[in-house]
């Protein structure tokens, strides 16, 4: 007969399962001045499109989020995301959502949506799916204002047919992902090339939210720093 309550033996195998591999190894931890800059729940809204972040493209959050395109680290991704997915559980959704990152177009591709896709589906239990393809390359948006980034982004998706021909009933809500939402012109273009084969979007989640005082885009940007 089995003891009652378990052991430490016990609770520690239950609590591994719950954890994503990487953590066991070395737990993951936010610096302080960043844990700050992320609000329970993380923030939303519905300009151009709607729209879910972890925090906002400033501060510490800002520079976490530059040294992770180049050092990608799955488990501090993780952490980042918590709150976002949060906000993302508490939605009335009638049934999960699909998942759907937002290729890159470039050869050496930005790791953070594909980051951020894992994290969420890991810690929500939501498919990740790659519904979306580049159809032409583009200009780095770097440089460019509100309306050149719009028409940099015209026409540059297509939908994956393999990925359609697997949903050809009735297909769930999409959620699109990407690491930064700025004029919304990458994110509304992804959503309307979905929208035409059929798909219901539900919105976008980033993990961060360039700030609304911002108007001078390229203020906020330098070389390598490309939000959409």
């Amino acid at each position: 007969m089995k003891a009652w309550p378990p052991g430490p033996t016990h609770l520690t195998a239950g609590l591994l399962k719950l954890l994503p591999l990487e953590w066991i190894a070395k737990p993951p931890s936010l610096h302080a001045e960043l844990a700050a800059e992320l609000p329970p729940g993380g923030f939303q809204g519905s300009d151009p499109i709607h729209w879910w972040a972890a925090g906002m493209y400033s501060g510490r959050l800002r520079r976490q989020l530059l040294y992770l395109r180049t050092h990608p680290n799955p488990s501090t991704v993780a952490v980042i995301v918590q709150q976002l997915a949060t906000g993302l559980r508490s939605e009335s959704w009638s049934r999960p959502p699909l998942l759907v990152p937002i290729p890159s177009w470039k050869r050496r591709a930005n790791p953070l949506p594909g980051l951020l896709g894992n994290a969420l589906s890991r810690q929500l239990g939501w498919r990740q799916i790659l519904l979306l393809q580049r159809s032409r390359a583009v200009l780095g948006q770097h440089h460019l204002g509100r309306e050149l980034r719009w028409a940099n982004q015209a026409g540059a998706f297509r939908c994956s047919a393999a990925a359609q021909q697997q949903h050809t009933g009735d297909r769930p809500e999409v959620v699109l992902l990407d690491d930064i939402l700025t004029t919304g012109a990458t994110a509304c273009t992804a959503a309307e090339t979905l929208r035409d084969k059929g798909w219901q979007v539900a919105g976008m989640a980033c993990l961060a939210r360039t700030p609304w005082q911002v108007r001078d885009l390229r203020s906020i940007c330098r070389l390598g720093d490309v939000p959409g």
